[in-house]
């Protein structure tokens, strides 16, 4: 009998070995990683980060990994050193000979800046995937990325999965009697529209124009949503500026409720101050990025579920893209 490639040889007959996944997680997502190893059915992977005095750390696995398939999970919201202790913890899994390293990044971080735009400025997320496949990933896994394209920047498999699966069942347990949809910007139109299609409605458009990054010139609404029920949809809130503008705007206009659904809540500035003093009578977002502060319009919705699905239909290679048949 011997040994070779994850294959037991015996009498010249070739047994495939099950292949040992473990579920690993950075210290800014762990809170989301319990919750996945959980619903995948075993417990999270050991590992500790070694902290020098001068800020600098060193992440490592505290079991071992050699020939197993490594999930690691987490997001890259600010600070960067979140994006660097991934890539170190890819780069420490590799070494260790882990068979197959697949990086679970439920906010992917520097989305945004995924095209040249002006002169003179770097395309960030070209970037990145660059350095999670020099680092040694085999596979991402990400929720709701800012921009499509970005899939094509890396060179091996990129998962982009979808909040709709979380967000739709919600939307229709509310039970609104005259549901429309919207977007924020233009931008966001097809977003719109994907959701109106899956609830069987229409969709409307607040239409932006900026005179800076996060700073909102003119506000137009393309639509009726008068004595509606509306649903603002988008990927991300950030400052809170647009989106609490739109929901201004859409109760300007004649609306009889306004909610706002988005997947990332980077919450930045005082945008929970925001959102607290608008006029949303809910704002539902996933648990991508762990709330600072608590707000009493903010509910959310866990993707934990979700992405222990993706894992194990990722290692029993089965279709992603089945499960959102019913939502897409």
């Amino acid at each position: 009998m011997s040994y070779f490639c994850g294959k037991i040889v015996t009498d010249n007959i070739i047994v495939m070995q099950e292949p040992i996944v473990t579920i690993f997680s950075g210290r800014a997502t762990r809170y989301l990683a319990e919750k996945i190893a959980g619903y995948y059915g075993k417990p999270l992977g050991q590992s500790s980060v070694l902290e020098f005095s001068d800020g600098e750390f060193q992440p490592s696995f505290d079991e071992n990994i050699r020939g197993r398939d490594v999930f690691l999970i987490q997001s890259t919201f600010p600070p960067t050193e979140n994006l660097m202790e991934l890539l170190l913890m890819i780069d420490a899994a590799k070494r260790a000979s882990a068979r197959r390293i697949v990086a679970i990044i439920p906010y992917f971080g520097f989305a945004r800046q995924d095209r040249k735009d002006r002169p003179r400025i770097s395309i960030a997320s070209k970037l990145i995937a660059n350095l999670l496949t020099t680092a040694g990933v085999t596979r991402v896994i990400t929720l709701d990325i800012h921009a499509d394209q970005i899939q094509g920047f890396f060179d091996i498999p990129v998962d982009n999965v979808y909040a709709s699966k979380i967000f739709v069942p919600y939307i229709e347990s509310l039970k609104l009697p005259d549901l429309i949809m919207a977007s924020p910007d233009a931008g966001g139109t097809r977003r719109a529209a994907s959701y109106a299609k899956m609830l069987n409605t229409v969709f409307c458009i607040c239409h932006k124009q900026r005179s800076k990054p996060n700073a909102i010139e003119q506000m137009l609404l393309i639509g009726d949503v008068k004595d509606r029920d509306v649903i603002l949809i988008d990927d991300i809130i950030d400052t809170a500026g647009t989106i609490t503008r739109a929901g201004q705007l859409l109760k300007d206009n004649g609306a009889r409720s306004v909610r706002a659904f988005a997947t990332h809540p980077i919450f930045s500035g005082n945008a929970m101050e925001k959102i607290e003093n608008s006029v949303f009578d809910e704002v539902v977002v996933t648990d991508t990025i762990p709330l600072k502060d608590p707000c009493s319009k903010i509910h959310v919705l866990s993707t934990a579920e979700l992405f222990a699905e993706v894992v194990k239909r990722v290692e029993n290679y089965e279709s992603i893209s089945s499960l959102f048949n019913k939502t897409k």
